[in-house]
């Protein structure tokens, strides 16, 4: 049976015209949705946060848009494909992270900032060093988490259009950061706002009907499903248990700690996350789109349990592995195998959605970060012209964007759930303890602030460049080179409380004193929303 669907998977891919045809009409009419909503985004207000327009609904849907990502989709059904019940762990962890984090302080950030997580750490802290270091931050945790992104794009139109050979697959990655660059440049957040809100429905819809289809086909049975998987399955029944990637020796397990951790607390300081919640005009707004969000991803990551162990059952881990893209490959698999070449055209199309629209807000949230905090509120000292700072919104968006695909060529090939693990570790890294002791700890200064981005983004990607995600290992980056020291493949575990004790030190020895009644502005405004 597996032979016969890898021929007829190798039959069917090497003619992709039909496959073409649904991506470039998902395209087509995404852009003209774009067009026809963003006629209108000169103004500050409607480039950076859609006008505040959206309702707590729309927004919430967005932003499930937005957090399932390219690693949801593809990466995450891979790792389950491939490792069994360790890649579904990042499933849980990425449910638990939004449901810990961004349940608990998103509010508050949404009632403090106007349009970027600059305004929200420079609240009550000198505004010039601040901003610049927020933007820093958020410029390299959106290029970590872009790689991601191009990097699945590279493998999934691979494999519709059946390209092995790295130079087309580079050709590919470059092909969507150009058009991810002209829904930013065209849309503004109100254009990407839809795009995400289009991308999340169809998404659901697929995963939920995939998800039914599996079930009937082996009688609606879970135990019927697993069973297959393991009997398909190199692992067997390690297939089902824990430790099929993170257990074989004591440095694995301290890796999968670091995962959880960097999952879990990487979600409330994700920038393109939280600049979602200022598309609504009100608080009780923001609190309704946690819950729309939380009901779409909770449903979604059920799913891509079935999905993962449907392709370990249908595909197999070989057929999984040698195809364009690799793990990130199972879903789309998955799709030829039960559906033929319509339905992977059609599952094609919703995953290279996701990765546009993510991408594009990724973009727009660096771009405006860049202009907001660091030309408007740092070269021009708060006195920029509206006009010129959305100009310079946009030409920040084309270089990202050229970065972006820079380093999604460098990056095909890995696991895009195992990247973006990485940018959530950079974000918790950077951002989380400076988030968390600007809004509840009243001593916190400038220097503090200042300490805890720097100390724990450094922290971060030093350890990042010297482990095996980069040398040393044959999926690394970099390789035929070993100058890896650092042992684990995340550095969450020492990034994150390294940034915490930055920002407690520095605010200790640092000479500025905090300003008591700032803080009192903050701490009404952040819980009431009174002035925001």
């Amino acid at each position: 049976m597996i032979t016969t669907l890898a021929a007829e998977s190798e039959k069917s891919t090497s003619n992709p015209i039909l496959n073409t045809v649904v991506f470039a009409l998902f395209v087509a009419i995404t852009l003209f949705v774009v067009y026809r909503v963003s006629n209108r985004t000169n103004s500050r207000s409607d480039y950076y946060a859609a006008g505040s327009v959206f309702t707590g609904r729309q927004n919430g849907i967005a932003l499930s848009g937005d957090f399932l990502s390219a690693a949801s989709f593809l990466g995450i059904a891979g790792a389950i494909a491939v490792h069994g019940y360790d890649g579904f762990l990042y499933s849980i962890g990425f449910l638990v992270a939004w449901l810990v984090d961004l349940l608990l302080i998103a509010e508050l950030l949404r009632n403090t900032g106007r349009f970027t997580m600059g305004d929200v750490l420079s609240f009550r802290m000198k505004q010039r060093p601040v901003r610049a270091a927020a933007a820093t931050s958020t410029l390299v945790i959106s290029l970590f988490y872009m790689l991601a992104q191009m990097a699945g794009a590279g493998g999934l139109i691979a494999l519709l259009l059946n390209i092995h050979g790295g130079f087309g697959q580079a050709l590919i990655i470059g092909v969507v950061g150009l058009v991810m660059v002209v829904y930013v440049l065209v849309g503004g957040m109100k254009g990407t706002t839809w795009v995400q809100i289009i991308k999340a429905s169809i998404l659901i819809v697929s995963v939920v009907l995939m998800t039914v289809f599996l079930f009937g086909k082996f009688g609606f049975s879970l135990s019927n499903l697993l069973n297959t998987a393991a009997y398909n399955s190199p692992m067997g029944d390690k297939l089902l248990e824990p430790g099929g990637q993170y257990g074989a020796s004591g440095t694995t397990k301290l890796d999968f700690v670091s995962l959880a951790v960097a999952l879990i607390l990487g979600a409330a300081a994700l920038p393109h996350v939280l600049m979602r919640f200022y598309t609504v005009p009100n608080s009780h707004e923001a609190r309704r789109s946690v819950v729309w969000a939380t009901a779409c991803m909770f449903v979604f990551y059920l799913c891509t349990l079935v999905i993962g162990f449907g392709a370990t059952a249908l595909v197999g881990t070989k057929e999984i592995k040698s195809a364009p893209g690799g793990e990130n490959s199972a879903a789309p698999l998955l799709a030829l195998h039960i559906g033929g070449t319509l339905l992977l055209g059609i599952v094609a199309a919703v995953a290279f959605a996701t990765i546009l629209a993510v991408v594009a807000g990724l973009t727009i949230t660096a771009s405006a970060s860049f202009a907001h905090d660091v030309y408007a509120n740092v070269f021009k000292h708060g006195n920029a012209d509206p006009v010129d700072e959305v100009k310079v919104a946009r030409m920040t968006a084309v270089g990202i964007g050229l970065l972006a695909i820079v380093g999604g060529i460098l990056a095909n090939g890995q696991n895009i759930a195992f990247l973006v693990a990485l940018a959530f570790a950079v974000a918790a890294s950077a951002n989380l303890s400076t988030l968390l002791y600007s809004l509840f700890w009243k001593r916190f200064n400038t220097t503090g602030t200042l300490w805890g981005i720097y100390g724990g983004l450094i922290a971060c990607l030093v350890l990042v460049v010297f482990s095996p995600v980069v040398s040393g290992e044959a999926d690394s980056i970099i390789k035929g080179i070993d100058f890896h020291w650092f042992p684990l493949k995340n550095p969450g575990l020492v990034s994150i409380p390294f940034s915490f004790l930055c920002g407690f030190v520095g605010t200790l020895v640092g000479k500025d004193k905090a300003d008591p009644r700032k803080h009192a502005e903050m701490e009404v405004r952040s819980l009431t929303g009174i002035g925001s």
